[in-house]
Order: structure tokens, then C-alpha cells, then sequence
């Protein structure tokens, strides 16, 4: 061996002692950066540094807890995932092993808390809301995790403008949290202050509660309009336009005078300027007339008419604010899918004329009675009809409106001697008018006492034949004496036309052939609609009775 590759070997053997002296300097001793990972009840991640020289795993018994990585060799970040626990105010405990290769082990604990009773909202922060939104987007929610079931409590001065609605929370899961939404709906503002709701969460068993949330609700101020001025009134309409949903924008650059579908007082006293009628059409809206409306103190007419869809709404109340103008003279409120009116309404007494046609009703409301409205002259309830059904007995939709609930013809409307307009016509009324026997009993009951017409009567002398006694001899009552327009056309009616009616001194103002005498459809108990005497014209009437009244125009003139 020459003394070249001696040197060589030598060389290589001190760097080979060299390395294993460096090997075994780096050892790494077996730690753990922690003994005990501490978490909530809701579980969630935690690191661990595992520093090993040589390979290792990672076992527990417990299925609650997941190391990631469950082995590695040398120094390594694990994750410990635990998973949320299911015991009330009761920790539990768990460990975690980590061996090594050479059976070498370490351990660690897990301990986790139980969850106290708890309602917890999402976000806490107070819930701001507008003072006015359009239908429909008057709403929000709230999502809340809870463990104990809970009812909801709107202070009783915010029950009046806020609603809710919550889903069932099913509690599957133990002492775990489930999450449950609650809807509310709010009502639109008119007062000029905020409105705060502190809404509470109340559990439905007495348990101590470790977090228990509260809600509130503060709405905006609405702008103050000043009642009984015409910036007041201004501001009123805007309001109601807004409410309804009306198409047309108002022209407000304008004076309220100007204004379309708006008149005003022109005096001398405190309502000069102000509203005396307002119309309002086309608009789109699934509420009653809006608490804005009882501002128009000074108006004598208002008509609200032409909403979208009117026959697909349902209980549909005009609402009571319309109810607190007792001023007024002339109410319409048509076409704007009513199904009732607000009991209220009998505080109108003023009331002259009212309309409410185009509606949905089933009946007539019980609350029109001339003893409610004594000053009423003129009543509209025509086309009430929710679809166009011609045969009520083979047709079994409900909700068609029409007055169809009615039990035969509604004569309480009879007896309302003050009335100069009866609009009834294309309805679903069905049966047959009051006989003449009847209708006696009928006014007997609401007036104490029968009126029959005689030939003396200022509106029959000037007209009827000379010495003619038709009227001493046959005693036909006095039914709805002041009626100059009748019509009672396009509804189920049939059976016979009864002589009060055929001989009443004002029929032919009533334009009979066409409203009164034509009837349509069939009626619910399978009967045709369509009177059995309807005379063919009015010859008998001019002919034999009224001589001097066809063709005079002093006829045709209100009385």
C-alpha cells in the first residue's frame, strides 16, 4: 500500500467519526410545547409542536378529538380539531398520546367546557329601519343560536307596528346550539319622533342563562305634518300617494291647487287652500287606506279607486283612519279589493254619498242601516264580483264575491226611505224579490207602521190618469219612496216582479228594461235568472196609470 492511499483511507475514516460525532450532537429530546389545550364548548382548532428525533403517532380513545398529522418523524405542527360538545355546564376531558418509534410516549390533555343556556344573536347591534318602505320590503331577520326554546316579546307600545314570526327551533343536538330565524314585519311611521322596540328573548323554562341577547329596534322619524294647514295637507297627499303605490307622480312644483286630482277650499275662513276633494287612481297596494289619510280634516270628498288585482286580495279592511273624517259628504272607495269595511265607518254620519263598488264582498256589511248614516242619499255596491261565473250552482269556487252569501235578496236596503240612488247591479243576489205580502211585513217591523202610495201624493197627481183610483184600491206600499235611480240588472234574481215594484210611481226613471227587468246566469240552487211577468215595455205604465208622464222631461229632472 503506498503512502498515498494510506493518507486517503485516513481521511475518509475522520470524516466518517467526524459526521457520527455530529449525529449525535443533534439529537432532539421528545417534548410537547403544552400539557393541557383548553377550549369552549363549541370546539373548534388548536396547534401542537411536537418535537421528536425519530418517527412518531398519534393515537386517543376519545372520537371527539383528530390530530392532523396523526404521525411524522422529527419536529412538527399538528392541528388538534375538536368537535363541539353536547353536555350542559360539564366539562369533559380527553388526552392524546404521541409515540415513538422506539415506545417512547408523552400525552397531553383536552379539556374542554359544557355550554351554559344561551340565546345569541348573530349580530347584536341595534337594528335600524326607515320610516317608510313600499310593501313588501317593510321586513327583516334576525338569526339567532340558542339552546333552550325561546318566545318573543314586543313591548306593547311597538305591537302596533311590529310583527314576527319565528320558526320552530329543534333542539336535536343536546346542549348544541341550533341556529332559528325570526321574521319581522314592520309598519310604516307618521309620527316625527323615534320609535325604539326592545325586544326580548324570553326562555320557555326558568334556567340560568350564561348569554342571553336583546334586541332592539329603532325606527326613524317620519316628517312632522302640521294638522290643519295646507302645508299640512301637502304633505298628507304625498304620503298617501307614496302608501298606495300611485302610478302618476304629482306635479309638486305646482301649487297644491294645481295639483291632478286635487281641489281646494277657496273662503275666507281657516280652510282657505286647503283640500276639499281628493282622487286617488291606479296605485298598487295589499293594505287598508293609510294612517296618513285622517290628516284631510277639511275635505267633504275623497274616492280611492283602480288598485291592481283586486280580485286576488283577500281580507282586505278599508282600515279605521278613513273612519275619523266625520266631516265628510262623499266617500268612493272603488276597484281596491275590499273584502269588509272597518265597523267605524258609522261615524261617517255626514255621509251623502258612498260608493263602494268593485269589490270583493260576500255580503253586504251589516254596518250600512240608515240609522248609521242618516244623512246618506246615494249608495253604490255594484259589480262586486271576484270572477265572472255565470252558473252559481255548477260552479264550487269560493270567495267569489258578489254578495253571493246573501240569503235571498237583502230588503233591509228597502226599508232605507231616504235614499234617491240604489246601485246593486251585476252582483250574484239570488232569489226572488219581496211579495207584496211580505215587503208589508218587512216595513211594519223597520218603521213601526205601513205607508201606501195614493193619488194625491205630489209625485204621482200631476201625472197619473184624471179620476183615476188605482192606487185607494190596490195599496201598494210605499217602498224606498225617494228612489229616483234603481238598478238591480245582472244578478241571479228571478220568480215574480211584485206589484210594489211594477207599480212604483218612479219605475220609469229606473229605466227598468234594462235596470231592473234583465237578470243573468243561473242562481246556486240551479234556477234561470229572469223574472216570469217582466212586462215587454212600459206601455201598461204610461198607458193606464201615469198619462201625462211619458216623454216629459220634468220627469227626468231630480226632485
Amino acid at each position: 500500500m503506498t503512502m498515498k492511499k494510506l493518507y486517503s483511507k485516513l481521511f475518509l475514516l475522520a470524516l466518517a467519526l467526524l459526521s457520527l460525532s455530529c449525529m449525535k450532537e443533534q439529537v432532539v429530546d421528545f417534548t410537547l410545547d403544552t400539557d393541557v389545550l383548553e377550549i369552549g364548548p363549541e370546539g373548534g382548532v388548536r396547534t401542537l409542536n411536537v418535537n421528536v428525533g425519530e418517527s412518531w403517532v398519534a393515537s386517543t380513545q376519545q372520537p371527539w378529538i383528530t390530530v392532523s398529522p396523526a404521525n411524522g418523524r422529527g419536529s412538527v405542527e399538528c392541528k388538534v380539531l375538536i368537535d363541539s360538545t353536547l353536555k350542559w355546564n360539564e366539562s369533559r376531558e380527553g388526552e392524546v398520546f404521541i409515540t415513538t418509534r422506539s415506545s417512547e410516549s408523552r400525552s397531553f390533555k383536552i379539556v374542554q367546557k359544557g355550554y351554559d343556556y344561551q340565546i345569541v344573536m348573530d349580530n347584536p347591534e341595534p337594528v335600524r329601519i326607515a320610516d317608510y318602505a313600499d310593501y313588501g320590503k317593510r321586513s327583516f331577520q334576525i338569526r339567532i343560536k340558542a339552546n333552550v326554546d325561546f318566545n318573543v316579546k314586543i313591548p306593547s307600545d311597538a305591537e302596533s307596528w311590529l310583527k314576527y314570526k319565528k320558526s320552530n327551533l329543534v333542539l336535536d343536538r343536546n346542549a348544541r346550539p341550533r341556529e332559528v330565524v325570526v321574521d319581522f314585519d314592520w309598519e310604516t311611521s307618521y309620527v316625527p319622533f323615534e320609535r325604539i322596540a326592545k325586544v326580548q328573548f324570553e326562555p320557555v323554562k326558568t334556567v340560568q342563562m350564561g348569554r342571553h341577547d336583546t334586541l332592539n329596534i329603532v325606527q326613524r322619524a317620519a316628517p312632522e305634518i302640521e294638522i290643519g294647514t295646507v302645508r299640512g295637507d301637502s304633505l298628507a297627499i304625498l304620503a298617501i300617494h307614496r302608501a298606495l303605490g300611485v302610478w302618476d307622480p304629482l306635479e309638486t312644483s305646482e301649487r297644491l291647487e294645481n295639483w291632478s286630482g286635487i281641489k281646494v277650499w277657496k273662503t275666507k275662513d281657516e280652510r282657505n287652500g286647503r283640500v276639499r276633494s281628493a282622487s286617488f287612481s291606479a296605485f298598487t297596494t295589499k293594505e287598508p287606506l293609510p294612517y296618513v289619510v285622517q290628516y284631510l280634516t277639511a275635505a267633504e270628498e275623497l274616492s280611492f279607486y283602480g288598485n291592481t288585482n283586486t280580485f286576488l286580495l283577500n281580507d282586505l279592511d278599508c282600515g279605521p283612519y278613513i273612519c275619523k273624517l266625520t266631516q265628510l259628504k262623499r266617500l268612493r272607495i272603488g276597484a281596491y279589493g275590499l273584502c269588509s269595511v272597518h265597523e267605524d265607518i258609522k261615524n261617517l254620519k255626514n255621509l251623502e254619498y258612498l260608493s263602494l263598488e268593485a269589490n270583493n264582498f260576500q255580503r253586504i256589511p251589516e254596518v250600512l242601516t240608515p240609522e248609521n248614516f242618516p244623512n246618506l242619499r246615494a249608495l253604490m255596491l255594484n259589480g262586486n264580483v271576484r270572477y265572472t261565473v255565470r252558473d252559481l250552482g255548477n260552479d264550487k269556487r269560493e270567495n267569489i264575491g258578489g254578495f253571493v252569501d246573501e240569503e235571498g235578496f237583502p230588503v233591509r236596503l228597502l226599508t232605507w226611505n231616504k235614499l234617491d240612488t240604489l246601485c246593486l247591479s251585476y252582483n250574484y243576489l239570488q232569489g226572488e224579490l219581496p211579495s207584496d205580502e211580505q215587503i208589508d211585513s218587512i216595513l211594519l217591523a223597520a218603521h213601526g207602521k205601513v205607508e201606501y202610495w195614493r193619488s194625491n201624493d205630489p209625485c204621482i197627481k200631476d201625472s197619473i190618469a184624471v179620476d183615476n183610483t188605482f192606487y185607494e184600491d190596490h195599496n201598494i206600499a210605499k217602498v224606498m219612496p225617494s228612489t229616483i235611480a234603481l238598478s238591480i240588472n245582472l244578478n241571479r234574481l228571478y220568480g215574480e216582479l211584485p206589484q210594489w215594484l211594477l207599480y212604483h210611481p218612479k219605475l220609469d226613471l229606473w229605466i227598468p228594461e234594462s235596470l231592473v227587468w234583465l237578470q243573468d246566469g243561473v242562481a246556486r240552487n240551479h234556477t234561470p235568472a229572469g223574472f216570469s211577468n217582466a212586462p215587454t215595455n212600459m206601455q201598461y205604465y204610461y198607458d193606464e196609470l201615469f198619462i201625462n208622464k211619458k216623454n216629459n222631461p220634468k220627469n227626468f229632472v231630480e226632485e
